[in-house]
């Protein structure tokens, strides 16, 4: 110890003699500018966005204020937004638009007329079974549709902010969560809430998970998650405040690298995510094993199960192990307004204890206003949103999602096996609970294939990292021969873009578009195309010959 001393004080003559030499000012300076520049890496370390991507966004927005290259920018953004306008374009239904509120009321019979018009514009695709997803129930059910406008019309005005006043509403959103703690195998003290739709849902869990460690002291917190799982999940890291770990897939099996989500683990970890399916391939992620690491490291696993929440429960086959019966799985969000044939829009967030519900809750006790409290991000809801979730759970019942389980999981699988048999084609996960989803080969370009089914008005979703697309089969595609066609489609489709050559309708197509999205290196420019596409969503044509 006394030899290690002498050295320390030699050390110190020597740094000392050494410092001597360089300005003071220059030393002080220097240490605050090295002090200054570490602390801001470690913040960018920890926090939501991360070093690379800081350093990232930094060098692309720098690049595009050069003018020269900010006219180029803008020139092919212009280019963008005039086709994605072009793909919302709609006929020519009415010259009356509102864009001011009428002076006086336009009355009843005018205003039903009006809404005649705009009903009408809802094209028949989705009840024809040509859309992906969107719309999960078929309309040829009049008793339901009916019951579902009665009970609107009973619960229009009702609001769950207010309980006593609405206690009808507020005893059915507690059975919509008993009811679905128990179809996820819960016990007694397994609990949730009812949300508007599965991002909601989402966004519910990751805010609870994300209080838990926030209460325990942790400043900076993270997720882990597969890079497979839902947008929603980004979205929530972008509004909480938490810093994604993305998980790669595995390009075999298209679930989520176990390996790989063990060593992103850390003290800041608030979450684990698996999908029970994803939405991509369709691929359910080996829950029991990320409820092991969740147990192992005593950190919470939510299972997005917003699409699979009302299939996999109802299947014959009940060898997916996704729900409250897997140690670890201590959140699930589902979805009553997907394959639940509930009216959009509804959802819930399930927890396996009020300790972990309570971290969603939000509470301020010093508001002038009164204690106020609630359960989820809105403060009024709408009832009728409950009441028709309800009636759709108690309308369908166990038997009806039985019987409508069988028939997705037996189109998807019919479509399926039709696509792997088509050369050209190259399926993308084993495509066998509700989604098919695809690939195709070098000779078979991507984009021309789903531009062709396209107009043969399919509306499939398109894929990216890796390019694809998929179906969602719904209710709507298990009519007869519905699936046969599809694959008929698709065949034809291969076979067309394999012979015709390239058109300029081709290269400007909205699919075109979407593939050339995914080979810009600078990401903030693809949002500047979703923005221009979400302008045209609210736009209004620009000529009117009536106003009001």
């Amino acid at each position: 110890m006394e030899v290690l001393t002498q050295n320390l004080y030699v050390a110190k003559d020597l740094l000392v003699t050494e410092l001597q030499k360089y300005n003071p000012i220059a030393l002080v300076a220097t240490t605050f500018a090295v002090t200054y520049v570490l602390t801001n890496l470690r913040h960018m370390q920890l926090d939501d966005m991360g070093i690379r991507k800081r350093i990232s966004t930094w060098f692309f927005t720098t690049v595009k204020r050069v003018p020269f290259i900010r006219r180029m920018i803008d020139k092919q953004l212009d280019e963008v937004k005039v086709e994605l306008e072009k793909s919302l374009q709609i006929p020519d239904h009415t010259t009356e638009y509102f864009r001011t509120i009428p002076v006086k009321s336009v009355g009843r019979e005018e205003v039903l007329r009006l809404a005649t018009i705009y009903d009408h514009l809802e094209g028949p695709a989705f009840l024809e079974g040509r859309v992906s997803g969107a719309v999960f129930n078929r309309e040829d059910d009049k008793d339901e549709r009916e019951m579902y406008e009665e009970v609107f019309g009973r619960f229009a005005w009702s609001n769950p902010l207010w309980p006593k006043l609405f206690p009808g509403v507020r005893i059915m959103e507690a059975e919509v969560v008993r009811m679905c703690c128990n179809m996820m195998n819960g016990d007694e003290e397994t609990c949730g809430t009812m949300s508007t739709g599965g991002s909601i849902s989402i966004l519910l869990a990751c805010l609870a998970h994300r209080n838990r460690l926030l209460k325990r002291g942790e400043k900076y917190t993270e997720m882990i998650v597969p890079s497979s799982v839902h947008a929603a999940f980004f979205k929530a890291a972008e509004t909480f405040r938490i810093k994604v770990r993305k998980i790669p897939v595995d390009p075999v099996t298209f679930k989520v690298d176990l390996t790989k989500m063990r060593a992103a683990i850390n003290s800041r970890t608030c979450m684990l995510v698996g999908s029970a399916p994803n939405f991509p391939f369709g691929t359910v992620d080996d829950i029991e094993a990320i409820g092991q690491l969740g147990l192992e490291y005593n950190i919470p696993v939510h299972v997005d199960a917003c699409l699979g929440g009302f299939l996999l429960p109802f299947l014959e086959d009940d060898a997916i192990r996704y729900d409250f019966r897997v140690p670890g799985v201590s959140s699930i969000s589902a979805d009553s307004h997907k394959y639940g044939l509930a009216p959009k829009g509804s959802s819930v967030v399930l927890y396996k204890n009020k300790e972990l519900l309570h971290n969603q809750y939000f509470c301020d006790a010093d508001w002038q206003g009164g204690i106020y409290a609630s359960a989820t991000m809105e403060g009024s809801r709408a009832g009728h949103n409950i009441a028709l979730c309800w009636a759709a759970m108690l309308y369908h019942a166990q038997d009806g999602y039985k019987a409508n389980a069988k028939k997705i999981v037996e189109t998807t699988r019919k479509i399926r096996d039709g696509l792997a048999g088509i050369k050209g084609i190259k399926l993308q996960g084993p495509s066998d609970v509700c989604i098919v989803s695809w690939t195709t080969d070098d000779n078979v370009e991507l984009y021309r294939f789903h531009n062709y089914m396209k107009e043969r008005h399919w509306q499939l979703n398109g894929l990216q990292f890796p390019s694809g697309v998929h179906i969602m089969v719904t209710m709507n595609h298990t009519h007869p021969g519905l699936a046969e066609e599809f694959i008929a489609d698709c065949k034809a489709a291969v076979e067309f873009v394999r012979t015709k050559p390239v058109s300029e309708s081709d290269k400007k197509s909205e699919a075109a578009i979407y593939g050339l999205a995914q080979s810009i290196p600078d990401r903030s420019l693809v949002h500047e195309f979703a923005h221009s596409y979400l302008d045209a969503v609210y736009a209004l044509p620009e000529q009117s010959k009536k106003s009001f």
